[in-house]
């Protein structure tokens, strides 16, 4: 769900000038996060050695990245994968509920959350808790949201992998840490003062509340709560419940003195309070006013630190408790932060580079990004309803959106995780098994929209590609994977919108017609150019496994179909002296002319014209030009050379679709489009295009993702060109460029396997935007164990990360004298590209 224009970084950006914006980051008045988190990653960072054993990679993420600039990202206590994230809500776009802006004011702090996503109004925000000083006693307190929302104290809010902390600016200090499904809050008050608390049941980020109940037990000092919201990014009319519990007696360390219920209303000025009242049960609000209603309770005694247990649920208020005693019992508050750690470093230590001789910055945006993308999905194994309930199989929410992740994320994973990765594959097969398709964009444990398809199929296609041999072990059943692909690419659900593909019509025609009658399946009948090329991706995935499976004839037909891109080829538009562009297509087959300017970042309409899933989007591209989209062929690149009228205008047409403002870097389209050279075998020209990319929009502020990050697509994407490496979706290949790290290790535990590129030659000052004459970074040559690679440009899975040991790329300073692949461009497959199965 990336933005469809996303502001970038000045041009002028560059390793060494990072620090200049980080600098004057720290000494802005008004600033977020605390001047001390970055302090503490530089000192963390430059006290590694070459002897530093047993290292902290925790402290070398930077949470705060990505919660400005829009990009969503959630800096909140959180294990990896974890249902819970506590993080507080503020007012104002915060989707993540977490936002820098210092203008916006807390609201509460809650348990749910989700990174990197991109509704407007938000995701989860559910069971607020908001600490209050009430001077005037109980029924003094202010309740309902815009009365209790206060502004934080500038420069205080700190966060790092585990732990989250902000302070209001009545001196109340809030904290955080998590387990998998609960965690602690722990709340310092100011000296001399009584602490007083409120709970919402009914507020979450899009205001969906549908109903719900709360009980308040004062002797055993538990409140249970639980009901019914709306999803961020689906049809309103489905619902999802959850259920929370919290202890509030620190095991009987702390005595409760008042406590009661409120409800109130912001629009009618009401706030009424019922003391020593222990229950609520409320239905929707029919007629459309926004519940607010919960608990209010205070402490007794004089400790002015209070320490709440919580514990959350998609199943009951009973498992929301257990779920608490079980992973958090009686541990303390720094128990449970020295517990998430560990298990980051774990996750974070499966990528391990030269850490002294890697640029500063390089190394905070690797494992900042490589902690963002194990944030989502969520873990809720154990916690899944309605069709989903009791399934025997592994089950993952905020799958939002597979048309983000396939690129990138799951490659990335699929690396160093195969554990993880099958379990979420595990998730989306049983999508099938219990629906007929796979998921697409499940969010809030609701189906969400489709953005380009049945994109499940490149997900679940990459992990068959690399781990068929693995994946009875790893729990998987490839004939039932392979069915759930077939089931998407064959059968029309009737709903297309919420899962599968409008795959009759797209059968019929080869292509998605615009203006067609459909009488099968219900669906917003727009993107038709879009979706067209991502179905024809999709099919490819199919014959990969198809392939994989021996299942001849499927091969052949899927073989066929994903060459559907060509159908949505008008080779008579031009744009700028280029001619050729994807657009839509009528069912007689004639084209309906898009200006290939539209939707694209320079196009001097895109205030008002409608680019996204919007119903009178009629550009015919999902958050993107044509312009854009005409590169979207991962598959056969060869032949697409061709359409636009081969390698010299191919080149010509790649340097003006960067030069003119045609990319946008915060859109998974084009993420594979700056490799696109290594086609045209000039690699050279794909390292020049990469770091150019990655200095002009990423950088370690918490400005510094290009938009949203789209459930870690971009932190995923930057820690691929970071590492010089980038991958083909549903194949085993991945192209090579030019490591920002001297050397870098990536430990596969499952495999009992560890692999290390080393970057002969590397020198740091080539990690800027411009590569300087005479400073090494153009790859020469690329050696495999000891034997030279049959190409510099690509090399294969098997062959590498699959069994281990030393990959060396050699790099040289004159571009030029290097500017080929020395041996085959990366595969396509109408030339013959994947002919077998590895």
């Amino acid at each position: 769900m990336a933005p469809i224009h996303a502001s970038k970084l000045s041009s002028t950006l560059s390793w060494f000038l990072l620090f200049t914006s980080v600098t004057t980051w720290l000494g802005a008045a008004e600033a977020q996060p605390s001047p001390n988190v970055q302090k503490r990653i530089t000192q963390a960072i430059k006290a590694v050695t070459p002897n530093t054993r047993d290292i902290d990679y925790t402290k070398f993420v930077n949470v705060y990245i990505g919660t400005d600039n829009f990009g969503d990202v959630c800096p909140g206590a959180s294990v990896p994968f974890g249902m819970v994230k506590f993080s507080t809500d503020l007012t104002g776009y915060a989707p993540a509920g977490y936002v820098t802006d210092n203008t916006q004011k807390i609201r509460g702090l809650s348990p749910l959350h989700d990174s990197g996503t991109g509704s407007s109004l938000g995701t989860y925000g559910n069971f607020e808790i908001m600490p209050s000083l009430c001077p005037g006693g109980f029924n003094s307190c202010n309740t309902t949201l815009t009365r209790r929302e206060r502004f934080r104290k500038n420069n205080t809010d700190d966060a790092s992998p585990g732990y989250f902390a902000q302070t209001l600016d009545n001196n109340i200090l809030m904290e955080a840490t998590s387990t998998r499904r609960a965690g602690l809050e722990r709340f310092t008050f100011p000296k001399g003062s009584k602490p007083y608390f409120v709970l919402d049941l009914a507020s979450d980020l899009p205001a969906s509340f549908a109903g719900g109940t709360l009980d308040i037990d004062p002797q055993k000092g538990r409140i249970t709560m639980g009901g019914q919201w709306g999803s961020s990014f689906g049809p309103g009319r489905f619902n999802y419940q959850a259920f929370a519990c919290y202890d509030i007696l620190d095991g009987g360390k702390q005595t409760l003195d008042e406590y009661g219920i409120w409800s109130g209303s912001t629009s009618a000025a009401i706030d009424a309070k019922l003391l020593g009242q222990t229950h609520l049960n409320l239905t929707r609000n029919l007629i459309g006013d926004q519940y607010q209603s919960g608990a209010l309770w205070s402490y007794s005694g004089k400790s002015t630190n209070i320490n709440i247990r919580v514990g959350v649920s998609f199943v009951s208020a009973a498992q929301a408790c257990q779920n608490a005693e079980e992973e958090v019992g009686d541990a303390s508050f720094e128990d449970i932060v020295t517990r998430s750690k560990a298990l980051w470093n774990e996750r974070l230590s499966k990528i391990e580079i030269d850490i002294p001789n890697t640029p500063n910055n390089v190394t905070e945006m690797l494992y900042s990004s490589l902690y963002r993308a194990s944030l989502t999905p969520n873990n809720a194994t154990g916690e899944s309803q309605a069709e989903f309930a009791n399934t025997e199989h592994f089950y993952f929410d905020s799958l939002y959106c597979s048309w983000d992740t396939f690129r990138t994320f799951y490659p990335l994973m699929s690396l160093h995780s195969p554990v993880e990765f099958a379990q979420i594959v595990d998730s989306y097969v049983d999508g099938w098994r219990k629906l007929g398709w796979m998921p697409e964009c499940r969010a809030n444990n609701l189906p969400g929209w489709t953005q380009g398809g049945s994109s499940a199929d490149n997900i679940v296609g990459h992990f068959a590609i690399n781990y068929h041999n693995e994946a009875a072990e790893l729990g998987i059943d490839l004939n039932d994977l392979y069915s759930a692909m077939l089931a998407d690419g064959e059968l029309n659900p009737p709903e297309w919108d919420i899962m599968g593909r409008q795959a009759n019509s797209y059968n019929q025609y080869g292509y998605i017609p615009y203006n067609v009658l459909e009488t099968s399946g219900a669906g917003r009948q727009t993107r038709e150019g879009s979706r067209t090329l991502e179905y024809a991706f999709e099919d490819f995935a199919i014959r990969q496994v198809a392939q994989l499976l021996n299942k001849t004839d499927d091969v052949v037909k899927y073989t066929n179909k994903s060459f559907s891109y060509r159908n949505v080829w008008d080779p008579s538009v031009t744009s700028d002296g280029f001619k050729g562009f994807s657009q839509k297509r009528f069912p007689n087959g004639s084209f309906a002319f898009t200006d290939p300017i539209d939707c694209s970042p320079i196009d001097k309409n895109g205030d008002t014209r409608e680019c996204s899933l919007q119903g009178d989007n009629v550009v015919g591209f999902y958050e993107s030009s044509a312009w854009e989209y005409s590169w979207y062929a991962p598959h056969d690149t060869a032949h697409l050379i061709q359409l636009m009228g081969g390698n010299d205008t191919f080149l010509k047409r790649l340097d003006h679709f960067f030069d003119k403002g045609y990319y946008l870097a915060g859109n998974e389209p084009s993420f594979q489009t700056p490799i696109g050279y290594h086609y045209a075998n000039q690699p050279s020209r794909s390292i020049d295009r990469v770091r150019e990319v990655v200095f002009e929009n990423f950088d370690i502020t918490p400005a510094g993702l290009p938009g949203n990050d789209d459930q870690a697509a971009m932190a995923s994407l930057l820690s691929f060109h970071l590492l010089g490496l980038y991958p083909v979706p549903s194949t085993s290949q991945f192209l090579v460029l030019s490591p920002f790290t001297p050397k870098f290790t990536i430990h596969n535990s499952f495999l009992n396997v560890s692999t290390t590129v080393t970057a002969k030659n590397f020198n740091s000052r080539s990690v800027q935007k411009t590569i300087p004459k005479g400073v090494p970074a153009y790859v020469k040559s690329v050696t495999i164990n000891g034997k030279k690679a049959d190409s510099s440009c690509h090399f294969d899975f098997y062959d590498t990360f699959r069994v281990g040991g030393d990959i060396v790329i050699e790099l040289v300073p004159d571009a030029e004298s290097v500017n080929s692949c020395d041996g085959s461009v990366p595969e396509s497959l109408s030339t013959g590209g994947w002919a077998s199965s590895r």
